[in-house]
């Protein structure tokens, strides 16, 4: 009777080394350039054609384009010194940049790309629009629905962007995708296999 144990085939499994995807930074700079240059451009645009002018009504009033002045945080809300939304944006942008070198998922390249841009272009209104450096105000010029933010705060591209990236970091994160190209594998009762792991380690309650 041949003794020699058999390999498990999970061990040989989890010990093969599939070639890693390669790393998508491009991709992300390309996302972050893109929308970032839609951004500075659209409040060029709005700077230059609807100051002082009445709320512009479109698509039969679903849009209104007004310009508006926002020393706030995304969508107008209000959490603290407009110096604190630049240190904010800074470490968004640079916790982004650090991140990057580890990313080799297409839909997350996509969505830090977007959630980038969107700092990097309120940012550049908060250190180069008036009233001061890293005080400035950002321009807000898209209202939905009804004008003067009847129905939603005012918002602009780069506020889009971050709110489309982050919605759909969220939605890779539910289905499991991680941002180095990896699925994580979840079982029939919903729970990861390394939540599975840790519940067998956890020692058992005593009688």
């Amino acid at each position: 009777m041949n003794t020699e144990q058999q390999p498990d085939p999970s061990d040989t499994e989890q010990s093969a080394d599939p070639t890693p995807a390669r790393r998508r930074v491009g991709l992300l700079v390309l996302v972050a350039a893109v929308a970032y240059v839609v951004d500075v451009v659209t409040k060029v645009v709005a700077t230059a054609t609807l100051e002082g002018e009445e709320p512009i009504r479109l698509l039969g009033g679903a849009v209104y384009l007004q310009l508006l002045r926002n020393p706030y945080a995304a969508f107008g809300m209000d959490i603290g010194g407009t110096w604190i939304l630049t240190v904010v944006a800074i470490a968004v942008v640079v916790g982004i940049a650090w991140f990057a070198r580890k990313l080799r998922s297409a839909g997350w390249a996509v969505g830090l790309g977007l959630v980038l841009a969107g700092a990097l272009g309120n940012l550049t209104d908060r250190i180069f629009r008036a009233p001061a450096v890293f005080q400035g105000h950002v321009v807000d010029f898209i209202s939905v629905f009804a004008p003067n933010g009847e129905f939603f705060p005012v918002f602009n591209a780069a506020d889009s962007a971050i709110t489309v990236g982050a919605g759909l970091i969220v939605v890779l994160t539910l289905l499991g995708r991680d941002y180095d190209g990896t699925k994580i594998p979840r079982r029939r009762d919903g729970k990861s296999d390394t939540e599975s792991h840790k519940e067998k380690e956890r020692p058992e309650d005593s009688a």
